[in-house]
C-alpha cells in the first residue's frame, strides 16, 4: 500500500500524500553537523525517502563509525522498509519508547534525530508524548531536524508545535521554502 493510500486510511497518523523529495531530504541532512554525530535516529521513515539519503551519506564516509537506526510504528511502512533496506536496524515501535530502543542498542543518548513525523497532525498531548522523551535523550548540543508543509503552517497545531520547539531548544532555524517537494515544505533545524 502506497503512501497516499496510507494517508487516506490514517490521515491523523500519516501526514504526507507523497514521499519526500530527495531535494528536501538532502537539504535537511545538509543542515546537520555530521562531524558531531555518533548516534543518528530517524523518526517515522515512512517510505524511506530520507532513509535512502542517510544511507548514501553513511556508506560514502569510509571512516564513519556512526550508529543509525530508524523507528517506524506503521505496520505497512515497517514491512516495506524491511524489504527495501534489509541492512537497516529498524525498530517497529513508537518513538515514545526511545529510551528503551536506545538502551537495547547500547546507547544512552542520540546526537541527531531526523524526523518525518506529521507533527502538526498530532494533538497537543501526542506532540508532548513523542517530543519530550526525544529531547531528554538528545545529547548536549544534539540536533533535531523535521519538516512541515507550507500550507499547514498557519494551523493552530503547527503554531503550537513551533512554540514547543522554541521553548525547548536553544536554537531553532527555519529553512527557506523547498518548492521541489510535493507539497512545498520548510524544515526546522533545532539545537539543544
Amino acid at each position: 500500500m502506497g503512501i497516499f493510500r496510507q494517508f487516506l486510511s490514517q490521515p491523523s497518523r500519516v501526514g504526507a500524500v507523497a514521499a519526500s523529495s530527495s531535494v528536501l531530504a538532502n537539504a535537511m541532512l545538509d543542515s546537520l553537523d555530521w562531524d558531531r554525530i555518533s548516534v543518528l535516529v530517524e523518526y517515522g521513515p515512512g517510505t524511506g525517502a530520507i532513509t535512502r539519503q542517510i544511507f548514501n551519506r553513511i556508506q560514502h564516509d569510509e571512516d564513519s563509525q556512526k550508529a543509525f537506526f530508524a523507528v517506524e510504528v506503521n505496520d505497512t511502512f515497517a514491512e516495506n522498509l524491511a524489504e527495501s533496506f534489509p541492512e537497516m536496524d529498524l525498530a517497529h515501535d513508537s518513538v515514545a519508547n526511545i529510551e528503551k530502543l536506545l538502551h537495547a542498542r547500547g546507547h544512552d543518548e542520540m546526537h541527531a534525530v531526523v524526523s518525518g513525523l506529521p507533527w502538526t497532525a498530532f494533538s497537543d498531548e501526542l506532540q508532548d508524548e513523542l517530543l519530550l522523551p526525544m529531547i531528554e535523550h538528545l545529547s548536549d548540543d544534539g540536533e533535531f531536524v523535521t519538516f512541515a508543509y507550507v500550507h499547514g503552517l498557519p494551523l493552530k497545531s503547527a503554531k503550537r508545535f513551533r512554540k514547543k520547539l522554541n521553548d525547548r531548544f536553544s536554537s531553532v532555524k527555519i529553512s527557506r521554502t523547498i518548492w521541489r517537494n510535493i507539497p512545498p515544505a520548510i524544515f526546522y533545524t533545532c539545537r539543544k
